[in-house]
């Protein structure tokens, strides 16, 4: 049994995407990162970037005591070596989906992130900003529409975490500012996971954590997602 510690974001659906398609047990213990849960003591004891998703492995490969990870692809690269899916063996097949992977984590998600806070939450709008980061993930479809024009998935023939990392941070394309219609190979890419049972049973399932739908970004929230700083760690 895995304990997902999760609330319904793009970083969070990555890894229900991961548990369905594995076939993995697993149970929410939701953290709503809009009023703080994230700093609580228990969390950040396995947590420390006061960050989710993070998980709790109570059946580890090893027999021995549970094991936790945090970080979105840490939880990726961990339970595909569990499990022995979604992540190649041979040495270029696991390179090659790796590289897609720090992609993900690297550019898109926090290059995406900037989008979303800049065009959407930022307390005055700043054009140049709003233009860098819309330009900015733009580049990056461009780069994933290039590559997935040879490919049928990121890391080639088959589905792995590279897409399970990539898919639910395109899924908000039109707060992004990004036509799909622009990116047809992305298009394509992006209907056909969308459409996988797997991915619709983990955003019902994810969505569930929040059954009212509450927005996780509002005029209270904002003071606790986006007004931390050194002294938010020290405390």
């Amino acid at each position: 049994m895995i304990d997902l510690y999760f609330w319904p974001t793009p970083n969070g659906h990555k890894i229900t995407i991961f548990l369905e398609e594995a076939g993995l047990d697993y149970q929410f213990k939701p953290v709503n990162i809009s009023t703080g849960d994230q700093f609580k003591p228990e969390f950040l004891a396995f947590s420390p970037n006061n960050r989710m998703p993070a998980i709790i492995d109570n059946a580890p490969a090893d027999g021995g005591e549970p094991i936790s990870v945090f970080e979105s692809g840490a939880i990726l690269v961990y339970l595909a070596e569990k499990t022995g899916k979604f992540l190649p063996s041979d040495v270029r097949g696991r390179k090659t989906v790796l590289e897609w992977l720090f992609w993900q984590v690297g550019g898109l998600g926090p290059m995406a992130g900037q989008n979303h806070h800049f065009v959407q939450y930022a307390p005055e709008r700043i054009p140049y900003a709003m233009e860098r980061y819309v330009k900015e993930t733009g580049r990056l479809y461009g780069v994933m529409d290039k590559r997935l024009a040879d490919n049928e998935f990121l890391g080639g023939a088959d589905l792995s975490i590279a897409d399970m990392a990539s898919y639910p941070w395109i899924v908000p394309h039109e707060r992004q500012q990004q036509d799909l219609d622009n990116f047809p190979n992305l298009k394509r890419w992006f209907n056909a996971i969308k459409e996988r049972p797997a991915v619709v049973r983990a955003y019902e399932k994810g969505q569930a954590v929040n059954p009212n739908r509450t927005p996780t970004v509002n005029e209270d929230s904002k003071k606790i997602l986006f007004g931390q700083s050194a002294d938010t760690v020290k405390r």
